[in-house]
């Protein structure tokens, strides 16, 4: 152990230094869907737009993203697939996100259907309101003690499962990737994020897995409800009484992670670290930090030491 220069300490690996620190963590409602269409192609449009504008709850109402792509003997109708998970603040916030997303995005998309992609939990509407646009033209199929409506479109009829269940999710879960400059932090960012999409359960809902505006709680303008993350800013590193950047780390990139469960959470952090370590200093990553508000905000608190240490 060692103690940096902002006074935290530091555990050292292959010369990259790791905070003591931990990534604070907060309680969501989630649910996964699938989404199935003709060909792959398709099924990726759908789900690429249903998980659109969908980086944070701050204000787009949900956080969503692909979590993988699924062939046709994982999906219930046999065709290729994306599985997507969508996690908000409330269940009635995710349910009012999930009708307007599979409306305007999958029933939309030429050759979709979709379904729920979860077995257990509270269950919230999916195509029971959907069927609507079917103008009474619309049927209903039961299958296994499943509902499914058929709606006929242009392109034949859109399949929805009547309803998808929502269960409790972990949302928050970050790394700060501190790099000597911005091509070291970047390329060290899409690398973790490379690691963390091989477990299974999470996804990094910012464009690419990355976000360069991290942000804290509050503003000196009222009505913001979060502002710039002063103490990871390079430009504010000699003038934020906030700061906590050394001399020579020059750019900061940040990976929010949310999962189904806080295991889940912690699996992916630890599958990006271990990612980005193994490259050594010589990569021009010089640290890893979490972002937390000192145990305040959420009760999930992910500690990178013991993180790595349950790795090894």
């Amino acid at each position: 152990m060692l103690s940096g220069g902002t006074g935290v300490r530091q555990l050292e690996v292959n010369g990259i230094l790791i905070d003591d620190s931990f990534a604070e963590a907060f309680p969501m409602k989630a649910t996964r869907l699938v989404i199935t269409a003709h060909d792959a192609t398709w099924a990726r449009h759908a789900a690429l737009a249903a998980t659109g504008f969908a980086t944070s709850v701050i204000a787009c109402g949900c956080e969503a993203a692909i979590e993988r792509d699924m062939g046709p003997l994982e999906t219930p109708d046999g065709r290729p697939g994306v599985s997507v998970l969508l996690f908000s603040m409330s269940g009635k916030e995710l349910a009012k996100q999930v009708e307007k997303r599979m409306g305007q995005c999958v029933l939309t998309c030429p050759t979709t259907a979709v379904y729920a992609g979860l077995e257990e939990g509270e269950a919230i509407a999916l195509g029971r309101n959907l069927r609507f646009f079917g103008d009474g033209w619309q049927i209903s199929k039961v299958l296994d003690g499943r509902r499914y409506w058929r709606v006929p479109v242009m392109d034949g009829e859109f399949v929805a499962q009547e309803t998808t269940p929502v269960v409790k999710g972990v949302g928050g879960g970050n790394l700060l990737l501190i790099g000597k400059d911005v091509e070291s932090a970047l390329r060290a960012a899409e690398l973790a994020v490379l690691a963390m999409r091989s477990v299974p359960d999470v996804i990094m809902p910012f464009p690419g897995g990355v976000v360069r505006s991290g942000s804290k709680v509050g503003s000196k303008y009222k009505a913001l409800p979060a502002s710039t993350n002063d103490a990871f800013c390079p430009a504010l590193a000699a003038t934020s009484p906030r700061s906590e950047l050394q001399p020579g780390q020059h750019c900061v990139m940040e990976i929010v992670i949310d999962g189904l469960t806080n295991t889940d959470v912690a699996a992916a952090m630890r599958a990006g670290m271990q990612a980005v370590v193994a490259r050594g200093a010589e990569s021009g990553l010089l640290r890893v930090s979490a972002g937390n508000y000192g145990g305040k905000l959420g009760p999930f608190h992910f500690h990178l030491h013991g993180l790595l240490e349950a790795a090894q």
